[in-house]
């Protein structure tokens, strides 16, 4: 399997260089140069799985002969087993024909972990089998931080530099990351937006000589592997309700845009995916596109939601390629329009396209919280504020579709206390892994919105012989 750049100057490369790599040296993000196909009855067939079974034979054609078999066999298997419940991503019905798929069991009950995990330990098993190391830069907008240091802590082989935008983050997100005590882990507060944040770890990579001093690497939903990862529990859900044999809508919270392009991939791949729905909190930028088909920036709003607080959404350039047929050109020249004026806009039929798979709903913290508050009446059942706006989105834009459809219930409730709270009169009850957080010493420096700065903060900690000597 190789991989291709969204803005086609980089070269095609083998899975591991491309998980090694994170952004290409143009800087696109690497796509698959072709879908793997699952035919019906390989999709019938994952049926009697479990969770790491499933993700083994969806992500096994996309690593292709980079990683020995068996090695990857063991790697995803260890991956999944820690998950507190026996079900790793278990769905519950809400209503008739309504499902909700909670991804949030594992170590720091986000569903980043579900990518985490796995893209933690085989990032560590290939630089190993490379006597190589690599220093990781990621950017949070609540949970990515936490998940990537819990999968990057005490390994020889890393060091990891997560940033995220200071006071925009819950107090439980902020500390799952600045407690960890791992002398690996460096922990940066940004006076700015999580898309300041992003735009600081692109201006990093896009400098040749400290991208190379460094070995840089990320380990955000710009490295391909996260997408690849995340597939998995797309077909996970689809067969639990009914695929092949019936056609399946998910509803989406959605940010940075890699967890719902994951369900396109799912797409390409057989899935029977008939709609997507991208739920977006007041930072409407992708519900707009998907009504105009302009892709226009505005302020940022901290909301309920914190980890969809973001206007430039990364990976909907790995969308923007498949709707220009894969012509990097084209999409390089749109990204470069973007940078500059904060706009671009598309039309015609790969617009239509686009409209006819994907549906866009945005809601204020208000609307958050009646949605909070509607399906803990209905069912007892306490949410999150980014799954609610995943719920509700789906059921604004689901009324005419008659198959099952599947909200993706991406953070736990408890992560968020204040916030349910106000919406039910009820605190949830905190899971042992949040056990004497509050209490746990927080280790974190801050740095202005400055790329500069953050390159003189890495080669401080590193020194100047980088992460390679």
């Amino acid at each position: 399997m190789k991989y291709l750049s969204t803005r086609g100057q980089a070269p095609a490369l083998e899975f591991d260089d491309v998980l090694v790599q994170g952004l290409a040296a143009d800087g696109g993000l690497y796509v698959p140069e072709s879908w793997p196909r699952m035919s019906p009855a390989d999709i019938r067939a994952l049926g009697g799985l479990t969770y790491s079974e499933t993700a083994f034979r969806v992500i096994a054609p996309f690593v292709g002969g980079a990683i020995n078999q068996d090695d990857l066999a063991a790697i995803t298997e260890e991956s999944y087993k820690n998950f507190s419940h026996p079900e790793t991503a278990p769905l519950r019905e809400l209503k008739d024909g309504e499902w909700l798929m909670e991804l949030f069991h594992g170590p720091t009950l986000s569903f980043k972990d579900l990518a985490l995990q796995f893209l933690g330990r085989v990032l560590d098993h290939v630089l190993k089998r490379r006597s190589d190391r690599i220093t990781v830069l990621g950017a949070t907008s609540g949970d990515t931080g936490s998940a990537a240091i819990e999968a990057c802590r005490d390994k020889e082989s890393i060091e990891i530099f997560i940033m995220h935008p200071k006071g925009r983050v819950s107090a439980v997100q902020r500390r799952q990351m600045t407690t960890v005590a791992s002398n690996n882990v460096h922990n940066i507060a940004v006076e700015g937006t999580f898309d300041d944040c992003q735009a600081m770890m692109k201006e990093a990579f896009n400098d040749p000589a400290f991208r190379g001093r460094h070995n840089l690497s990320t380990v955000n939903s710009i490295n391909w592997c996260r997408i690849m990862a995340q597939i998995a529990y797309y077909f996970r859900g689809a067969v639990a309700v009914g695929a092949p044999e019936k056609e399946v809508a998910f509803s989406v919270p959605t940010g940075n845009f890699g967890n719902v392009f994951s369900g396109y991939a799912a797409r390409r791949m057989g899935l029977p995916i008939s709609r997507l729905v991208v739920g977006s909190n007041r930072n409407d930028i992708l519900t707009r596109f998907l009504e105009n088909g302009k892709m226009e920036i505005s302020q940022v709003h901290p909301t309920l939601s914190p980890s969809m607080d973001i206007q430039i959404s990364s990976n909907f350039e790995r969308l923007l390629y498949f709707m220009y047929g894969g012509d990097g050109a084209e999409v390089r020249s749109r990204m470069e329009a973007f940078k500059e004026t904060g706009a671009f806009a598309v039309d015609g039929e790969r617009l239509d396209e686009t409209l006819s798979l994907f549906k866009g709903r945005s809601y204020d913290d208000g609307q958050t919280r009646a949605a909070i508050k509607a399906v803990f009446e209905e069912t007892g059942q306490l949410i999150d504020p980014h799954s609610a706006i995943g719920v509700a989105a789906g059921r604004d834009a689901l009324k005419d579709f008659a198959g099952p459809s599947i909200a993706l219930a991406t953070a736990h409730p408890a992560k968020f206390p204040k916030a349910i709270e106000d919406a039910t009169g009820i605190t949830p009850e905190p899971p042992p892994a949040l056990a004497g957080l509050d209490k746990r010493q927080e280790r974190c420096d801050d740095l202005p919105a400055e790329a500069g700065a953050l390159r003189d903060f890495i080669t401080g900690r590193l020194g100047e012989r980088g992460a390679l000597g």
